[in-house]
């Protein structure tokens, strides 16, 4: 089992937010790979812990063939650009945008006095050359929510091998993975058990293992990426 902590590692950011970079995949970054952050699992190449000052926003800017993944952790984000333009997204939702070749373009803007957190992954599609596309979430207030991945050309997430779930869990409550996986612990506090080891984590913590079981003594949100073999 491996532990990345958010607190161990530079504040970078641009344009209106700052964010830590937690999986900067040397498959996209090569050289420009942050040091000391993980490379992901499957096509998961990317995560950003971000927080947008008062009024910030990105900016419009493009993607192509890169699956773009922006939880919302606190506060709210209105969303611009040449897929759902107007939506809104809140604490508690989630947005995946699907460049494919025909790519997209986007700004996401903090419309709020006060400082808000939004989560970024981005993944590699299996396929390239598809079309370009939008899905919008709710995340259930207990259990798993998947947001990405699965079978192909099932109607509620993108079809991928790459598999993001969301998992909320309650005081008392754990789950298991008999694969491995990388988790980014976004709230609360939880105990991460494999074959040899057994770790206490936190918020931002970000964590690699194999064969693990996942239990809380208090609430906890857990965003789990693995791969379907």
């Amino acid at each position: 089992m491996n532990v990345l902590s958010k607190k161990s590692l530079p504040l970078s950011g641009f344009a209106g937010l700052t964010e830590h970079r937690l999986v900067s995949d040397r498959r996209v970054f090569g050289s420009r790979k942050a040091p000391n952050t993980f490379d992901g699992i499957g096509n998961f190449v990317y995560l950003a812990d971000a927080q947008f000052n008062p009024k910030g926003e990105t900016h419009m800017h493009p993607h192509k063939e890169i699956d773009v993944i922006s939880i919302m952790m606190k506060g709210q984000v209105s969303h611009e650009g040449s897929l759902e333009h107007g939506q809104s997204l809140k604490a508690g939702e989630v947005q995946v945008q699907r460049a494919g070749s025909e790519g997209f373009s986007h700004n996401e803007i903090n419309p709020d006095n006060t400082k808000n957190r939004m989560l970024q992954l981005w993944v590699l599609p299996d396929e390239t050359g598809q079309p370009a596309n939008y899905k919008h979430y709710t995340l259930k207030a207990n259990g798993v929510t998947r947001i990405y991945g699965g079978h192909k050309n099932q109607s509620e997430t993108f079809d991928s091998k790459t598999l993001i779930d969301v998992v909320r869990l309650s005081a008392g409550q754990s789950i298991k993975f008999d694969h491995e996986i990388l988790a980014y612990v976004s709230q609360g506090k939880a105990e991460f058990s494999d074959e040899n080891n057994t770790f206490n984590v936190e918020g931002g913590d970000l964590i690699r293992s194999y064969k693990t079981e996942i239990s809380t003594n208090s609430d906890a949100e857990i965003v789990v990426v693995s791969e379907v073999s």
